[in-house]
């Protein structure tokens, strides 16, 4: 099943969700700052940007700018950077979508649709004669 981490303010948590539910796709919603992702999940996510550690944190945040991760990430060795994910929610890009392999860290349909591989199907209208 997919686990689907989001934030109840978010109104692109919410765009996913309503997305994901109109798809009829099951998943597991998690809210991401009460129970953060783990590190094998952002594991598995991380491997689908090809190692980008980058494109899993949410570098608009306050807890980033905080930390001041912006000059810190690069330098930082990716467990280093797992772990900070995984104990803080508030720090990775929401909503963040995993799948049995993969996952994706914010909501583009087209992406989200790769994932979860289901096309709502479309009821054609009827010719006239």
């Amino acid at each position: 099943m997919l686990a689907v981490y989001t934030y109840r303010n978010c109104s692109t948590c919410r765009k996913a969700v309503a997305w994901l539910r109109e798809k009829e796709v099951a998943f597991d919603e998690k809210p991401i700052r009460e129970t953060p992702p783990k590190k094998e999940e952002l594991r598995q996510v991380l491997n689908g940007y090809g190692g980008e550690i980058r494109r899993l944190f949410n570098t608009s945040g306050q807890d980033y700018r905080t930390l001041k991760l912006k000059e810190s990430l690069p330098g930082m060795p990716i467990e280093e950077a797992l772990e900070l994910l995984s104990v803080n929610g508030n720090l990775v890009k929401r909503p963040l979508l995993v799948t049995s392999i993969s996952g994706r860290a914010g909501f583009k349909e087209e992406e989200w649709e790769q994932m979860v591989g289901k096309k709502k199907e479309r009821t054609a209208l009827p010719q006239p004669s």
